[in-house]
């Protein structure tokens, strides 16, 4: 299991708007920064976001290649998925495959991807089996 995750970005203010608006429908928040002169030299200043008393996600400016991450993000139904794709998608995501059952993986497996604003793939995802 993943603790955390760091995204470099090319600009961070933008990236922070974007992923507030997006994963609002998930329930995560942007809640923390951190100021990287607080760390050891030369660690980068930092933008949290979590759910449920936990961080998880953190931006920081940085080099970016599109091509080189997937995020996944849990949804807990198929009308979240509908709801954060939207929200994306009026943030300034690119539509990278819209909200459907993604068969090939699983009939119960219920998505939707975007690119976000330096190309980074994310996906917004329902697995109705890991839910009570």
């Amino acid at each position: 299991m993943l603790d955390h995750i760091f995204l470099s970005v090319r600009d961070l203010d933008r990236s922070v708007g974007f992923y507030r608006r997006a994963l609002e429908p998930l329930g995560i928040a942007n809640l923390h920064d951190y100021d990287g002169s607080s760390g050891p030299a030369g660690h980068p200043d930092l933008k949290g976001f979590g759910a449920g008393g936990r961080m998880f996600f953190w931006l920081r400016q940085g080099a970016t290649d599109g091509r080189a991450v997937h995020v996944g993000f849990v949804a807990d139904s198929v009308a979240t998925v509908d709801a954060a794709y939207a929200a994306a998608i009026e943030a300034g995501a690119r539509d990278n495959g819209a909200p459907g059952a993604r068969t090939y993986y699983d009939p119960r497996y219920y998505a939707a991807n975007v690119l976000d604003p330096d190309g980074y793939s994310i996906e917004f995802v329902y697995k109705s089996w890991q839910h009570d």
